[in-house]
């Protein structure tokens, strides 16, 4: 190992568990939906996604959809999109939650040589409005609770067609006929199409049979995954086929799935699906997963009904548990879970990312469950891990682990990003892995501040401040950016204070994430708010100002209205301050 660079010889490598090799050069080279053809002719049969209700006096009942429907779905979706249009390398937008729609939609889009940018359901419509823009998709496959959103801001964007599925589509029978009778219009769910717009299953049913005759690559693009920067501003980090199946590869090997490694055959593992698929890690951990492995989702289209989720589990028993720090929390402490009416014995694999997990949360679950949590790390620009803690071997408190084989890492200075430093010292962590993205979508700036090259490699410079131990385990300690990561999501205190200002009373803002004063290791959003002179702001002003503009986890429910915030010498306010203070009251 080199003094002046102890990374180069990837140390970590030889604290591998004994199935993962230092290497696994060369990389099978593919397109994604390879490996939905795949499954599909070996295992027609076998249920591919569950849509499960719960209904009175019935219980809980299901409908499920197979390799073999799945694949002739997303052939037919295909097939219309090309027919409609849709031209190789355009973006088509998905505004789906975890649904049977969504799987087919993602691997139609492939199929049909198109770029998938799937955004968040439940984003207001001013930030829709923008990614959907962004991507430049003239294709847009929705729920038809948020069609009428769309069609709001649809003469902004560059859409030209629109389809609509229901979350009744794939319900079991009984379920599809009580929402129909008693919630589908109440809840908004019932639509109008207006012309040129179509129903999903109708486009399904019109094609079915038919195929896209569309060559698709290892190296076209594959998914506009989009993240935020320091200012808010979401960005499509574009990836392609090679790095997503890439990192399926990788993820297999390093989990032991397809090493025996675990009590069940890859084609038995049945995943919890409640991370959600237009998140990244959901994308590609849970369904890319799930297809390549020939296993099976319980879909939870809303994760945050943590009751529906702990009875998932108690009904069907998943044996996978993809979750981040506060789903594993909110699971551990279900009464349900507490008593012992639910048991989690069932989990073999389990795995937490998007943000750090807190000791206690994983003590509890292991506890409970009997089965190991692996903390790992990725980014939108690393579709989806990097890193992750061994399944066999230490899994280290706090620490996301180890590089996945043939990932390099590196913390540089933060003064220059260049110079290697030492084990144990911290700054910025730096990656070179062949799962990056290309680059930020018409973003060139972003891009060369992010993609930069070091030693004759093109290097991604997270703007995490990390260490690396003797035996390399890396270590978050800090963000460079403001970010705060609220739920598991990514969220940005100046597009917050953006949204604050526009309060008719607020003079000026500060937002920042504090320590939850309830929930141990998780962040709370607080904004500190100055009031212009003779004006007059409640608390749930501020707050039911911000769920207008705001996704729900956006929105700070803490609010405290002092004097005057403090700031730089040119005028920047000085959050680290705030937080000092209020962890000092």
């Amino acid at each position: 190992m080199s003094a002046d660079n102890p990374y180069d010889s990837r140390p970590w490598t030889k604290h591998y568990d004994p199935h993962v090799p230092a290497s696994m050069l060369p990389y099978p080279e593919h397109a994604l939906q390879d490996f939905l053809t795949r499954t599909a002719k070996n295992q027609p049969n076998h249920v591919a996604l569950v849509t499960t209700a719960k209904l009175p006096l019935l219980g809980r009942l299901s409908a499920g959809v197979t390799y073999r429907e799945l694949d002739e779905s997303s052939d037919a979706l295909a097939a219309a999109l090309v027919d409609m249009g849709l031209k190789k390398g355009e973006t088509v937008a998905i505004v789906l939650p975890n649904c049977a729609a969504f799987a087919i939609a993602y691997y139609g889009v492939l199929k049909a040589g198109g770029i998938v940018a799937a955004t968040n359901p439940t984003y207001p419509a001013p930030r829709m409005e923008y990614q959907v823009n962004d991507c430049d998709a003239r294709f847009v496959v929705c729920l038809s609770l948020f069609y009428n959103m769309i069609k709001g801001f649809q003469d902004k964007t560059k859409v030209e067609k629109i389809i609509v599925t229901n979350i009744k589509d794939y319900l079991p029978t009984p379920a599809k006929i009580l929402f129909t009778l008693a919630k589908e219009k109440k809840d908004g769910h019932a639509v109008t199409l207006q012309p040129g717009d179509m129903a999903f299953l109708d486009v399904l049913k019109k094609y079915a049979g038919q195929k896209a005759n569309v060559t698709v690559t290892a190296d076209d693009l594959a998914v506009f995954q989009y993240t935020g920067g320091t200012t808010g501003v979401s960005k499509g980090a574009m990836s392609t086929h090679r790095a997503l199946v890439t990192n399926t590869y990788q993820i297999q090997k390093w989990t032991g799935m397809s090493e025996g490694i675990f009590p069940v055959k890859m084609d038995e593992m049945t995943f919890l699906g409640a991370i959600p698929m237009f998140h990244a890690y959901g994308l590609v951990a849970l369904l890319t997963q799930s297809v390549s492995a020939g296993g099976k989702i319980i879909l939870i289209p809303n994760p945050r009904d943590v009751d529906e989720v702990v009875d998932v589990i108690h009904h069907y028993k998943p044996n996978v548990f993809l979750g981040v720090p506060a789903l594993f929390n909110a699971v551990n402490n279900h009464k349900r879970v507490e008593s012992g009416e639910v048991s989690l014995k069932s989990f073999v694999f389990n795995s937490s990312g998007s943000a750090p997990l807190p000791p206690e949360t994983k003590r509890s679950f292991e506890s409970k469950s009997g089965s190991q949590i692996a903390e790992g790390f990725g980014m939108s620009e690393i579709l989806v891990a990097c890193h992750s803690n061994p399944v066999i071997g230490e899994n280290k408190i706090n620490s996301i682990g180890m590089p996945f084989p043939d990932v390099d890492a590196r913390i540089v200075s933060l003064d220059d990003g260049v110079t290697p430093m030492k084990i144990g010292e911290p700054g910025e962590l730096i990656i070179h892995s062949l799962n990056m993205m290309t680059g930020y979508y018409k973003l060139p700036s972003e891009t060369a501040n992010t993609l930069r090259q070091l030693d004759g490699k093109t290097w991604l410079y997270t703007g995490d401040i990390a260490y690396m131990d003797e035996q390399g385990y890396f270590y978050l300690i800090d963000r460079k950016k403001d970010m705060a990561l609220i739920g598991g999501y990514n969220v940005y205190p100046a597009n917050i204070e953006k949204v604050i200002k526009e309060h008719p009373a607020v003079l000026e803002v500060g937002v920042a994430a504090i320590p939850h004063p309830d929930k141990v290791g998780q962040e709370a959003l607080k904004a500190w708010v100055v009031l212009k002179p003779d004006m007059t702001a409640t608390e749930q002003d501020i707050i039911q100002h911000c769920e207008k503009f705001l996704a729900m986890y956006e929105v700070p429910r803490r609010i405290s209205f002092i004097p005057e915030l403090p700031k730089t010498a040119v005028g920047k306010t000085l959050r680290r301050e705030l937080i000092r203070l209020e962890l000092e009251k």
